[in-house]
């Protein structure tokens, strides 16, 4: 008797036929949000809606997802020195990096804005972030330094008019060069040491004066300096009249090279596509910023910057997973349904989709916030003080559990570094360590409180705009009310998180559909909710709220 084997035609072996998978999630649009399309339009960008919504199709091109992956399986390489032992301290990117950075430059997403005099241009940059970082988070970090070092170097004019209008550019050149004769610049911060983290008064690296005014020579270490091949860097040194603020260029106006030995990268939890490393100064030439002894004040409105890419970058995180798991839910199945369709698993979908929600909509109130504090508003200058710490605090803390979430929805295939989820995942936490630590922006809200009254002014009138609006908010605002007479500085976090809910609960309130602003007062402010995502209460209108986060079927 002869037995036939039957081949299947599309040559795989007969016991690997794939069924019950999702297709590939990309090419999809990153900006197919109405959150984000809303908040746009409502802080004064609707200008850039056509720029925001084709850089949507680009970050989720198969492409641009493809220039994510490869940035970060192909890690940055160091080399300190060429083939003929001369010292050069430069890193190697692979090219993905290279078009990732050339299109977020290209777009606007580093130092434009400062340069732009319409209204709404941070704005329209933080919306660019919030699409364009579907792709990868590591490239962000030298486009957010670029973008926060502009209001710190404008302390000291004359290098200003050199180097601003290079780092407000839309011209990547990441050659090392004579940073005069380039096409376009980057700036890196060298703030933390060893001995002191985000206590950076504590810091031991000296400065001193040359004989040419305004030129010092820097001799220490720093212990975090990311994206080292910036063509400059904005860094904290102790000069005779205190810590101050300096620029150091990687290359001499002459054309040689800065002392800048990269002793090691560092070897992160993610953000693997970008270098992180640790650089000695010994005799490295450096430019003062403005007066000595005043680096902190200098720096401080760096710090408001790089605080707004932190909430923007979680929330693009949220965004991101949770596209991702909606997908997989609409093409899965199990126990003879399809996942999307099994009320568990809309509610979790749907818890996820009011935390993404709040998170996306308190981000581009704080673009909008900055954009106008700029241009001279008072009032959204003292919010923007106090809500920018308070959003960073709370919108990055929520980053992680949330990704965990999202990578369960997947179940198994999320936890496989192909799907991506795990890379997302490793990246949440590293938006509530930068730029301070959930501690350093807990006391840093409860400082400016104290220090500035209008701050607290500035705050309840933002949420003054919802009262009457929802029961459980106005019994929040009377809560943080009583919490602010009685916090000590033990209870910040408390009184940080009450503060994040009732503002992001407010915005809600007055901008999004009942049923999300509804849902998000009841669990959030309300009580009526568990310890984890996915324990909406009967009440909520699920249908609804998932048909806004999920509006587009593939």
């Amino acid at each position: 008797m002869t037995f036939m084997a039957s081949t299947p035609a599309s040559g795989q072996s007969a016991t690997h036929a794939v069924i019950n998978q999702p297709p590939p999630l990309a090419p999809y649009d990153a900006s197919d949000d109405p959150v984000l399309l809303e908040g746009l339009r409502r802080e004064g960008a609707d200008w850039a809606e056509e720029g925001v919504r084709r850089l949507g199709l680009r970050a989720a091109s198969a492409e641009a997802q493809e220039w994510a992956d490869q940035a970060n399986r192909h890690e940055p390489v160091l080399r300190t020195h060429d083939r003929y032992g001369n010292r050069v301290d430069e890193v190697d990117f692979h090219p993905s990096w290279h078009h990732l950075m050339r299109t977020a430059v290209a777009e606007g997403l580093a130092g434009t804005p400062w340069a732009e005099d319409r209204p709404g241009a941070h704005v329209a940059r933080t919306a660019g972030g919030l699409v364009w970082g579907h792709t990868d988070a590591g490239h962000g970090c030298p486009t957010s330094m670029t973008y926060a070092a502009i209001p710190a170097l404008r302390k000291e004019p004359e290098l200003a008019k050199v180097y601003e209008p290079l780092l407000t550019g839309r011209e990547y050149d990441p050659a090392l060069r004579v940073p005069a004769g380039k096409r376009g610049l980057l700036a890196g911060m060298g703030m933390t040491e060893k001995q002191g983290g985000s206590d950076v008064r504590a810091n031991t690296t000296a400065a001193t004066r040359t004989a040419e005014p305004g030129v010092y020579t820097l001799r220490g270490h720093k212990w975090f300096t990311s994206a080292p091949m910036c063509d400059v860097f904005l860094v904290l040194a102790q000069a005779p009249g205190g810590l101050s603020c300096f620029l150091v260029p990687r290359i001499l106006p002459d054309g040689s090279r800065n002392t800048f030995r990269i002793q090691r990268l560092k070897d992160k939890l993610g953000n693997r596509s970008n270098a992180s490393s640790e650089p000695e100064f010994d005799g490295t030439v450096a430019w003062l910023v403005g007066p000595e002894g005043q680096g902190v004040k200098t720096i401080i409105e760096m710090v408001n910057c790089t605080r707004l890419d932190c909430v923007m970058m979680s929330a693009t995180l949220m965004r991101r997973t949770l596209v991702e798991a909606g997908h997989h839910v609409r093409h899965r199945s199990a126990f003879g349904a399809r996942l999307l369709d099994q009320p568990l698993m809309r509610n979790v979908l749907a818890d996820l989709a009011l935390e993404s929600e709040a998170a996306t909509t308190l981000t581009l109130r704080l673009a909008g916030a900055a954009d106008r504090a700029v241009r001279g508003d008072a009032g959204e200058q003292a919010f923007r003080r106090i809500a920018t710490a308070v959003g960073k605090y709370w919108v990055t803390k929520r980053g992680p559990a949330f990704t965990a979430e999202a990578l369960e929805c997947l179940g198994g295939n999320g936890y496989v570094e192909d799907s991506g989820m795990p890379r997302h995942y490793r990246e949440a936490p590293l938006l509530s360590i930068w730029e301070g630590s959930g501690n350093v922006n807990a006391l840093d809200v409860l400082r400016a409180l104290r220090r500035d009254p209008d701050t607290s002014q500035a705050l309840f009138g933002e949420l003054a705009l919802a009262q009457g609006a929802d029961t459980h908010l106005d019994a929040a605002v009377a809560r943080l009310k009583d919490l602010l007479a009685t916090t000590s500085e033990a209870g910040a976090r408390r009184l940080v998180e009450h503060m994040a809910l009732t503002l992001q609960a407010s915005l809600l309130v007055r901008h999004a559909p009942s049923a999300v602003a509804d849902a998000f007062c009841a669990t959030r402010l309300g009580g009526d909710w568990g310890h984890s995502f996915g324990t909406l209460p009967d009440a909520v209108d699920v249908d609804a709220v998932l048909g806004r986060a999920l509006p587009s079927a593939d």
